[in-house]
């Protein structure tokens, strides 16, 4: 026999006991007994589509295993690349593409990371179910070596849909169970809703910062904001327009920290220039303090004033756009009634 034939014929026989090996390996796992429970932990990372795979798609998925002493894993029993998945003996058109296996050791036992990533090589009319795995791993009770069980890393089920659709499909009599509801995108809708809360928002914290009355808000405790709501209780008698007047001038002196009349209302202005927007409405209302105070024949002090019955209530506007000029707003000037205050 030459070299030649026989280095063949050795090779030849060294597959056929390989295959023979694998083969007789492959009957002795599923033969196994189980492991008893609580020695192994699992976690498995699954790929978040189940539906919709077709031929050459691949599906990764991670497994990690926690084996507890004193069981060890076989590592000669991790799946084997290119071996094609079967159900019930029926090759399903699944095969195992690639798998990386990393191991860390940890008090009581070790960690077992396992990525294996299989590809579809099957196709259909119509859609399909499937499954990724079992895969059955054999592990060895290192204080008994006789002592070899099995675990079983479960299945993941799948849908594989063909290319093409033929003839028609009714959506609603053919639903996978694997697929989920259909739901519409409402990202631009969630930000468009965002954006008009915040604008409404600041827009209702913006009018009550305009109409507030309460002192305890930002800048709301300021001299007018407090005569405003004095003003307020006040009805259209000479007493009570005597007392808003009076309160009013107050508030002016306290603004500018000096006696604020006609004769020095400029240097009032250049002082605080936020109220330059009332100059008129500041010489009315210094008119009408001198018609009250210095001209008392104009009216009847126990009666409601004559000349005119809105006096107090523009009096109280007044007020309120001084206290708007404290609070740093511009509001337009009130327009003259035309029959004097």
């Amino acid at each position: 026999m030459t070299p030649f034939i026989r280095l063949l014929y050795s090779l030849i026989s060294f597959g056929a006991l390989t295959l023979f090996a694998q083969n007789a390996y492959a009957i002795d796992s599923q033969n196994l007994p189980d492991i008893k429970p609580g020695y192994v932990g699992i976690r498995t990372i699954d790929p978040a589509k189940l539906v919709g795979y077709t031929v050459g798609d691949v599906i990764e998925r991670e497994v990690i295993l926690n084996i507890r002493a004193p069981y060890k894993l076989i590592e000669t029993s991790l799946p084997i690349t290119g071996y094609e998945k079967r159900h019930k003996g029926q090759v399903i058109g699944i095969e195992l593409k690639s798998i990386e296996h990393t191991e860390k050791n940890i008090d009581g036992g070790t960690v077992h990371h396992l990525k294996l990533a299989y590809q579809v090589f099957t196709n259909n009319i119509v859609a399909k179910n499937a499954a990724l795995g079992p895969e059955y791993l054999n592990l060895v009770n290192t204080k008994d070596n006789k002592d070899i069980v099995k675990y079983r890393i479960p299945t993941l089920d799948i849908a594989i849909s063909p290319i093409a659709i033929f003839g028609q499909v009714k959506i609603e009599n053919n639903m996978s169970t694997f697929f989920g509801p259909l739901l519409l995108k409402s990202d631009k809708e969630e930000r468009n809703l965002n954006i008009a809360l915040m604008v409404l928002g600041a827009s209702l914290l913006g009018l009550l910062y305009i109409l507030g009355m309460r002192a305890w808000l930002p800048r709301m405790g300021g001299t007018f904001a407090k005569t405003y709501r004095a003003l307020r209780k006040h009805k259209n008698t000479a007493q009570d327009l005597k007392t808003s007047i009076s309160l009013v001038h107050s508030a002016l002196n306290t603004t500018a920290q000096f006696s604020v009349f006609s004769n020095n209302l400029e240097e009032f202005l250049i002082q605080n220039p936020k109220f330059s927007a009332l100059r008129l409405e500041l010489v009315q209302f210094f008119n009408l303090s001198r018609r009250i105070n210095f001209e008392p024949q104009y009216f009847d002090s126990s009666a409601p004033i004559e000349i005119n019955e809105n006096t107090q209530v523009w009096l109280s506007k007044f007020t309120r756009r001084c206290r708007d000029c404290e609070r740093g707003l511009s509001p337009e000037p009130i327009a003259p009634t035309g029959k004097g205050l």
